[in-house]
């Protein structure tokens, strides 16, 4: 959720914000005029309640012989006051429901435009090259006896798999390996819930443009998170919270998504499917410090990927990209041989105080008042990095070279042996 001060002080900011999205401008306006009404029946409501007030004064004080007419008029005056607030209650939660629809205004630099006006930021590292035609993640993993796709069809549908074997060993190694990362990072390790409240998965800002994506259980009323960012979000909903020091979390948790917008896309192997493993970063900082939080989570990010020999580039993500809660999104795409292509492994978003504002996460101020949070988010593991791994460090025979980072994590094993032929 906005500010409703930046709102109503400079509108010009959040249109800009929303044009760069490719969202509606008109509802900065529509929100302005219900925050004006809003404010308008409050003072009407508050006006009549102080009236009530005096009003219940001069009853208690008046003559015997008076009170059956005044009292008479109270009641109805307390049936005025309350359709006013019953009005105020309204105008409130009309004002909530437009400002929900509203995206965080954006950092000033994010490129507007949607998924291709992306901004390269740098490229690291080399391509791998091959005087052999390199086979693809799923050809490897079925060499490896690491992945079965046609079983996890047969049990669950499309886009489901078994990791087997060394496929399991290598997702609990990368797992490991970035928890290890984090934890030496300060992170607070978690095992976090993956069935949240729809309250929480609101206040994440999940259920906007994407929220086919998302699996829900009715007979629950349960959503099954696609990161566990939301479940970390949430952990903090309601508190005060000290963040003289920021709260930093790595929550580990298996993911679902519907994958509802990507029919016919990369549906081969274990790119996109809907379960897979994350390790996600999760701060809680003062919102002053957000930006310098958002480039540590990217050098993290980053010192993994180099860590496990992969080629990669980091992109400012274009404003209409971003989804509804991140200021500014990196993106961290390593370079996929078969594909010819780099695809993303992996973002940080600053989301500044759009979700501490929607689950009431704040921090005491000097003043001793109280204000909203930041809160950012970075993934430092996936299933999918399998992809990258694989097809990266494959060699003729269809053996991969375990990256020596990844080693000990495996027992030592340095190279990934085909038993199938």
């Amino acid at each position: 959720m906005i500010d409703p001060v930046l709102l109503r002080e400079h509108p010009d900011v959040i249109k800009r914000s929303q044009e760069a999205r490719g969202d509606s401008v008109e509802v900065v306006d529509e929100a302005l005029q219900a925050d004006k009404e809003r404010r308008a029946s409050i003072s009407a409501f508050e006006e009549l309640r102080a009236e009530q007030n005096a009003f219940g004064k001069r009853v208690a004080a008046a003559p015997k012989d008076e009170k059956k007419e005044l009292v008479a008029q109270a009641q109805s005056l307390a049936g005025r006051v309350k359709e006013a607030q019953a009005a105020a209650n309204e105008a409130e939660k009309r004002f909530d429901d437009v400002l929900r629809r509203i995206g965080n205004p954006i950092i000033d630099g994010v490129p507007s435009g949607g998924e291709d006006d992306y901004v390269l930021v740098k490229t690291v590292g080399e391509k791998p090259t091959f005087d052999f035609e390199p086979r693809d993640h799923l050809e490897l993993g079925e060499l490896l006896g690491a992945i079965d796709m046609a079983r996890g069809a047969k049990v669950s549908g499309a886009r489901f798999s078994y990791l087997r074997g060394v496929g399991a060993r290598l997702e609990l190694a990368i797992m490991n390996m970035a928890l290890d990362k984090a934890v030496g990072a300060g992170f607070i390790p978690m095992i976090t819930p993956t069935l949240v409240k729809p309250e929480i998965m609101q206040g994440t800002g999940f259920l906007g443009a994407h929220a086919d994506e998302i699996y829900y259980l009715p007979a629950d009323d349960l959503y099954l998170t696609g990161t566990s960012e939301v479940a970390l979000a949430g952990y903090h909903a309601d508190e005060i919270v000290d963040v003289t020091e920021p709260l930093r979390y790595a929550g580990w948790s298996t993911c679902y998504r519907r994958e509802a917008g990507s029919a016919g896309k990369d549906t081969r192997g274990i790119i996109r499917v809907h379960q897979f493993n994350k390790l996600e970063m999760f701060v809680y900082t003062l919102p002053e410090e957000a930006e310098a939080e958002h480039a540590r989570l990217l050098q993290y990010q980053e010192e993994m990927l180099q860590a496990l020999g992969l080629s990669y580039r980091v992109i400012d993500t274009a404003a209409g990209d971003l989804g509804s809660s991140a200021a500014r999104k990196f993106d961290v795409e390593a370079w996929v041989p078969t594909q010819d292509a780099y695809r993303e492994l992996t973002s940080t978003s600053n989301c500044t105080t759009f979700q501490a504002r929607r689950l009431d996460i704040r921090y005491r101020t000097e003043s001793g008042k109280t204000s909203p949070v930041a809160t950012l988010n970075g993934t430092l593991a996936t299933t999918r990095w399998i992809v990258a791994l694989l097809e990266t460090h494959q060699r003729a025979d269809g053996s991969v070279v375990v990256p020596e980072a990844l080693r000990p994590y495996l027992g030592g094993l340095d190279i990934l042996e085909p038993i199938a032929r």
